[in-house]
């Protein structure tokens, strides 16, 4: 049974802390109004804390030796007993142990995973819970896994493709860092008595900053990532941010494909999984990754509610490749939508990993622009001044 912790006054205005034990939190403000206290706060305290979320890869792991098992034969307390014992890290293996007591004691496995407190995420929750109502629990299982294989390629496919790009980054900022801190200072007392150009005395000014005032660089750099990661979690803005990831050039594109393919894939694994579709959509819009997105849903969900076929309304989101229409629209007159859904994500996952590497391959080159034109512009200002000594030497 479930505990909930409260916050109540008493008749004497005082306020009351405590925990009870009870079905629900109605049933908790009935037992505190009897005691002639009332409630002002009821929350549910999560039993367990496992403090760790499974990556893709460890999701398509777990849900594929489940599959295994159950296929020949092994019931699930003792198929969750086996993965436990396994040799995995201490982490993960906490949040089997959860799973393993609750299941123990008469729960289902994705009851078992909701107690874990965010362990798992929600699409693969209510996957198991269809798997569960409808006996297909092994099939669900072997879906979820290739589900999350597939997710955990396209990941790592594009923070492979971004390395490069990211080094180049890391290699100018150092350069820059080492010039303007070791090797210009020792121009500084050459050029004393001498007019400097204009990009000379801004070099010099930047370099003598830099040296004497290094910690309110650091402290300035710390406050704006500390800043902006604020920012970031503010929902309105976090919309915005949302929105111009798929307005930026190229980036854009690539945002859009994948966004797509991960609506696809969701989407076909609910369905064939024998979801209603509302309830399909709902889940698929949460899982997307994107607010922008996720926050045109209810129109698209209240269009299907109202009779509209699902290729109709989706045209309603702004951010999907126009692709996704058609093959819906397909799905649809051939009555085969959870395929047609699971062939379109394949191939926006092909689209992705291209589209990553044209992106790649327009960043790099920019890249190294970028570190010439800072280099350039440094060894710029100092060679102006010392011409100018050559010349008034000669």
């Amino acid at each position: 049974m479930p505990v909930y912790q409260y916050t109540a006054k008493n008749l004497q205005s005082q306020v009351v802390r405590g925990t009870m034990e009870a079905s629900t939190a109605e049933v908790v403000r009935r037992n505190l109004r009897q005691n002639n206290e009332f409630a002002l706060k009821i929350q549910e305290v999560q039993e367990y804390k496992t403090a760790y979320k499974l990556k893709p890869m460890e999701i398509s792991d777990f849900s594929r030796q489940i599959a295994s098992m159950l296929a020949a034969g092994i019931t699930m307390i003792r198929a969750i007993s086996i993965i436990e014992e396994r040799d995995i890290k201490p982490a993960i293996k906490k949040v089997y142990g959860v799973l393993h007591k609750e299941i123990e004691n008469g729960n289902t496995l994705s009851f078992a995973m909701e107690k874990t407190g965010g362990s798992f995420p929600e699409l693969l929750i209510n996957m198991y819970k269809s798997g569960e109502a409808s006996g297909q629990m092994e099939e669900t299982a072997r879906k979820m896994a290739e589900h999350y294989e597939k997710e955990h390629k396209l990941r790592t496919k594009i923070k492979g493709a971004m390395t490069y790009p990211l080094i180049l980054l890391g290699v100018t900022v150092i350069v820059v860092l080492l010039v303007f801190t070791l090797i210009l200072p020792q121009f500084f007392t050459l050029f004393e008595g001498i007019e400097l150009p204009a990009i000379t005395q801004l070099m010099i000014n930047i370099s003598s900053s830099m040296i004497t005032y290094w910690y309110l660089y650091i402290i300035g750099t710390l406050a704006m990532i500390a800043m902006f990661g604020f920012l970031a979690t503010l929902p309105t803005l976090k919309r915005g941010l949302d929105q111009l990831k798929l307005r930026i050039p190229r980036v854009g594109k690539l945002m859009k494909i994948i966004y797509t393919a991960r609506f696809s894939r969701t989407l076909s694994s609910l369905y064939s999984s024998g979801l209603a579709m509302i309830n399909a959509l709902d889940i698929s819009g949460s899982t997307i990754g994107n607010t922008y997105l996720q926050g045109q849903f209810p129109q698209v969900i209240e269009l299907v509610r109202n009779g509209e076929p699902l290729s109709v309304s989706i045209q309603m989101i702004d951010g999907f490749d126009s692709k996704l229409v058609s093959t819906i629209y397909i799905g649809e007159e051939s009555g085969n939508l959870d395929e047609m859904l699971s062939n379109v994500a394949d191939a926006f996952d092909y689209e992705a990993e291209m589209a990553t590497t044209r992106l790649v391959a327009f960043i790099e080159p920019m890249m190294i622009i970028l570190m010439a034109v800072v280099v350039g512009g440094i060894m710029l200002s100092v060679m102006l001044p010392i011409m100018t000594l050559y010349k008034n030497i000669g």
